[in-house]
């Protein structure tokens, strides 16, 4: 598949050399890990072990063996990778990212180089390439932008996940990613971002009252119901910063009258191990898979959340029953389906201030879900334009595979990671731009205010809400909506 290439003013424009290369040398120093306390001496050995369990338990070997007999080192993927584009530096370079740990599996697990490595006593693992791999694994947004560039095929986010697990494995992780998933797995609140479950409660009655006296109807959240069609899990993040897009889907589904729920015994859809720990991820899968069950519902509907619905739906499988799996379907896709059917009625033309769409990488890149928003959006925008390039070939927001959850680096992420998105956003004149992901929207606040870009981040459902017509006239008088 080939990309839509940049225009030669586009390319000069969203990737020229970073004003700040200072920046970029503070990334290299900026990630807090959580590093386990072992001797520092001990960690090739500890780092080999832990790749050969990994292998011995999984298929990476499968891939490993191809990539490693192709080994492409043509640099292709320079010319799709942002973060390359931006900083200039040949670390940067996805295949040579990716040979930093290809060079470890063909040294110490083929014959070939095991026996070339013993027979001229060269190619060990040391502690500086350990380190040099973590620094450079964590520069990557694993958007696999750049896979789809390479002549060979070769999945380079693949290989960065896989570097990430075995760090992790022994000790070397992200501090914040460590923390988050500590407390979804193993503490009080059961959910990364803390929330206690009478916060919970109280923030959804709270957004019920207000949409009963916005809306002049019963918009509720239901709790724990039994047989329900839905079983809902948002980015828990949702609870406490996106209001408007629970809202959203609230109304959606009064109108629709479909069954649905939220579960009290786990409600966060978030699963961090995605971006660096197959053994976090699979832990995550089965609390979700848990909750649908002992809720006895259908199907589990994932929020606006990129990584969400990409590990939910192509994880629950691989963990939870095969093809007795229960079906996923993330939010979007309900509603287009809905409304689709008749059963949703939007108001045309309810949007006025023009408004772009971002592709969440992890819902985008393999073209799950790309025209759905759009044709909502369409519907009820007066002026929609589009980013380019987009859908499939969209460019991350720069705070794709886990990074946007690592606060210290925002001035990288925002002033190298995000600066194509950033011209991209820019160029369009939008006022708002939907990005259906609570990463994503995450990063591209932090983007478009340290570029100053005069737009607002903003979710689907904040914009369906505005425009759902109830077939029930409200209970009683409302003030007129501002056309926005």
């Amino acid at each position: 598949m080939k990309l839509t290439p940049l225009t030669a003013e586009e390319k000069n424009r969203a990737f020229a050399p970073t004003k700040k290369p200072e920046v970029i040398e503070k990334q290299r120093l900026a990630v807090r890990y959580h590093i386990e306390d072992f001797p520092v001496d001990d960690r090739p050995r500890r780092f080999l072990n832990a790749f050969a369990a990994i292998l011995r338990h999984s298929n990476y070997r499968f891939a490993l063996d191809h990539f490693v007999r192709i080994s492409a080192k043509c640099s292709r993927c320079a010319t799709s990778c942002q973060v390359y584009l931006a900083t200039g530096d040949p670390e940067d370079i996805p295949c040579k990212r990716s040979e930093l740990l290809l060079s470890v599996y063909r040294r110490h697990f083929t014959l070939g180089g095991s026996v070339r490595g013993r027979l001229f006593d060269r190619g060990h693992l040391t502690d500086a390439m350990i380190q040099k791999m973590a620094d450079s694994f964590w520069n990557c947004t694993a958007c696999r932008r750049c896979t789809m560039e390479c002549p060979s095929g070769i999945d380079h986010a693949l290989i960065t996940h896989l570097g990430r697990y075995i760090l992790s494995e022994i000790g070397i992780a992200p501090r914040a990613l460590v923390i988050s998933t500590r407390e979804q797995l193993e503490g009080a609140t059961g959910n990364t971002s803390a929330i206690p479950l009478p916060a919970l409660v109280d923030t959804l009655e709270f957004l019920e009252e207000d949409m009963k006296e916005e809306k002049g109807i019963d918009i509720l959240f239901p709790r724990d119901v039994e047989n329900a069609d839905w079983v809902f899990f948002p980015a828990v993040s949702d609870f406490l910063m996106e209001a408007e897009t629970l809202m959203g889907v609230a109304a959606v589904f009064a109108a629709t009258g479909d069954s649905w729920t939220i579960g009290t015994g786990y409600f966060d859809g978030i699963n961090y191990g995605l971006f660096y720990s197959d053994r976090i991820l699979e832990r995550v899968v089965k609390k979700v898979d848990a909750e649908t069950r002992r809720l006895k519902g259908k199907n589990v509907l994932i929020g606006e959340c990129g990584h969400a619905s990409r590990s939910a739906k192509y994880f629950l499988p691989t963990h939870c029953g095969g093809d007795k799996a229960l079906p996923v379907v993330n939010i979007m896709e309900y509603t287009h389906q809905a409304w689709k059917e008749g059963r949703l009625k939007l108001k045309a033309n309810t949007i006025k201030r023009r408004v772009t769409y971002h592709d969440p990488c992890n819902i985008a890149r393999q073209r799950w879900i790309t025209e759905q928003p759009r044709e909502l959006l369409k519907a009820i925008c007066v002026d929609f334009v589009e980013m380019t390039p987009n859908r499939d070939e969209n460019i991350c927001c720069g705070g794709g595979g886990g990074t946007v959850s690592i606060d210290e680096i925002r001035p990288y992420r925002t002033a190298v990671g995000g600066r194509a998105k950033a011209e991209q956003i820019r160029a369009t004149g939008a006022k708002y731009v939907v990005a259906p992901c609570a990463n994503c929207k995450k990063q591209l606040k932090e983007l478009l205010e340290d570029q100053k870009i005069d737009c607002e981040v903003i979710g689907l459902h904040d914009l369906l809400y505005r425009a759902i017509e109830f077939d029930a006239p409200p209970t009683s008088a409302e003030e007129p909506q501002k056309e926005e």
